[in-house]
C-alpha cells in the first residue's frame, strides 16, 4: 500500500480565553498557520490537492467552510480548495486521516491537514444555542428517535466525565494530582524550549510578538481543592478540565512520490489511522477500545509505543484510559496536556500531533500515539513513526 507522510507540521501559540488571540478573525488564524507551513516546506502553493481543516460550531466567523476561507485570506492560490470538517474534539485528527487516505488511495499526492478554533469569540456549542434562538430543535436529545433508542436521560461531557470517575474509582485527589503534573510538564517544556520548533509566532496588531502558550498556570493541589465542584457531590472541577482557548495547527501530507518528485524530507511516517465508535452516553469512553482496536490492528503492544498523547478533556478520561490499557504516566503527554495548554477543539488533533512529532524527534523515539475522546462516543487513534 503506498505510503503518507508528515513533510512538517506547525501550530500557533495557544491564547488563553479572551488572551492574545481573542480578537483574531478565525480565518486570519487559520491563515496564519497555512502560511508558515507553506513557507517552511518551500512547497510550490499551487501543487497541493486539498486543506483539510477542522472546526466546531461553525458560525459566524468560522461560517462558510473556514478552511477554504483561511486559504484565500493567506493569498494562496484560488484553484487549490479547502473543505472544513466537523468530528468534534477529534475534528482535525480527523482531517489528518483524511489526506493520509487521499494519499494512500493514490488519488492526491499534497494535502494539507490542519484545524483552527477561536473558543473566546464563539463558545462551545454556540451553533446550537443560536438554532435555538430563532426556533430550531437542535439537541439531539431532543429527536423521539434517540429518545426511543438511549431513553431521556442528559448527555454531557461533564456528567461523562463524572461517571467515569466513579465507575473507575478515580478520586477528586488522583484527578488534581495528574492536573498539577500537567500544568507543571507544559511549564518546564516552555522553559526548556521543547515548544520553539513547532510555533509560528503571530504578530498582534499593537506589533506584539505572540509566541509563548499562556494557558499553563502556577497552582497548587491546595488551591484545586478550594474549588466547587461543577455538580452537587460530584469529583469534577473546573481545575480537572481542559481550559477554552484559540488556536491553529497544520501539517503537510504527501505521497511518496511527492517527496521525491520535490525533494522533500518527510519527518514521520503515518504507521496506521482508524476511527471508533462507542457509547454516546457514556461519550469520552471512546478512546479505551479505539486504542485496543488499533494496537491489534497494527501488530503494536503498548510496551513498543514511545509516547502518547490522549487528550486532556477531563482527567478522569485520561486516567481510566491509562488504567485500562496499563499505560505509564511517564510516557502520557509527558509536555502536558489540554488541562494546562488548552484544548482549542478543532486545532487540537494537529496541536496534539505536532507536539508528539516534536517530542519524538528530541527524545529520539519511533513510536507515537495519539486519541482523544470526541462528541457522539467517538475517538481517532493515529500512530506515527518517526524517520
Amino acid at each position: 500500500m503506498p505510503e503518507a507522510f508528515i513533510v512538517d507540521a506547525v501550530r500557533t501559540p495557544v491564547g488563553k480565553r479572551g488572551g492574545s488571540l481573542a480578537a483574531m478573525h478565525s480565518a486570519d488564524l487559520g491563515a496564519h498557520v497555512l502560511s508558515a507551513l507553506v513557507e517552511r516546506t518551500g512547497v510550490d502553493a499551487g501543487l497541493v490537492d486539498d486543506v483539510i481543516m477542522g472546526c466546531c460550531d461553525t458560525i459566524g466567523s468560522q461560517a462558510g467552510d473556514v478552511a477554504r476561507t483561511a486559504w484565500l485570506v493567506a493569498g494562496l492560490p484560488d484553484h487549490v480548495p479547502g473543505v472544513t470538517i466537523d468530528r468534534q474534539c477529534g475534528s482535525s485528527q480527523q482531517a489528518v486521516h483524511f489526506a493520509a487516505q487521499g494519499v494512500m488511495s493514490g488519488t492526491q499526492d499534497l494535502v494539507i491537514a490542519g484545524g483552527l478554533q477561536n473558543m473566546s469569540a464563539i463558545p462551545i456549542s454556540a451553533a446550537m444555542l443560536v438554532a435555538d434562538q430563532y426556533g430550531f430543535t437542535t439537541p439531539f436529545a431532543e429527536s423521539p428517535g434517540w429518545v426511543a433508542r438511549y431513553g431521556d436521560v442528559e448527555v454531557s461531557q461533564f456528567s461523562s466525565a463524572q461517571m467515569i470517575a466513579e465507575k473507575w474509582d478515580i478520586s477528586r485527589q488522583n484527578m488534581e494530582a495528574f492536573a498539577l503534573a500537567s500544568h507543571e510538564r507544559a511549564r518546564r517544556a516552555i522553559a526548556e524550549g521543547r515548544f520553539d520548533n513547532e510555533i509560528a509566532p503571530v504578530t498582534l496588531p499593537d506589533g506584539t510578538v505572540f509566541s509563548t502558550d499562556e494557558c499553563p498556570r502556577e497552582t497548587s493541589l491546595e488551591k484545586m481543592a478550594g474549588l466547587q465542584p461543577l455538580a452537587p457531590e460530584g469529583r469534577i472541577t473546573a481545575a480537572v478540565a481542559s481550559q477554552i482557548c484559540d488556536a491553529s495547527s497544520a501539517m503537510l501530507i504527501a505521497s511518496e512520490a511527492a517527496v521525491a518528485e520535490h525533494g522533500l524530507t518527510p519527518r514521520a511516517r503515518i504507521h496506521h489511522l482508524s476511527v471508533r465508535g462507542d457509547d454516546p452516553i457514556w461519550m469520552l469512553t471512546g478512546p479505551i477500545a479505539a486504542t485496543r482496536h488499533a494496537l491489534a490492528k497494527s501488530g503494536l503492544a503498548v510496551s513498543d509505543i514511545d509516547l502518547f498523547e490522549c487528550n486532556e478533556a477531563f482527567a478522569s478520561v485520561v486516567l481510566a484510559w491509562m488504567k485500562e490499557l496499563d499505560v505509564p504516566h511517564d510516557k502520557v503527554n509527558v509536555n502536558g496536556g489540554g488541562i494546562a495548554l488548552g484544548h482549542p477543539i478543532g486545532a487540537t488533533g494537529t496541536r496534539l500531533m505536532t507536539t508528539m512529532l516534536n517530542e519524538l524527534e528530541r527524545t529520539g523515539g519511533r513510536f507515537g500515539l495519539q486519541t482523544m475522546c470526541e462528541g457522539g462516543g467517538q475517538a481517532n487513534v493515529t500512530i506515527i513513526e518517526r524517520l
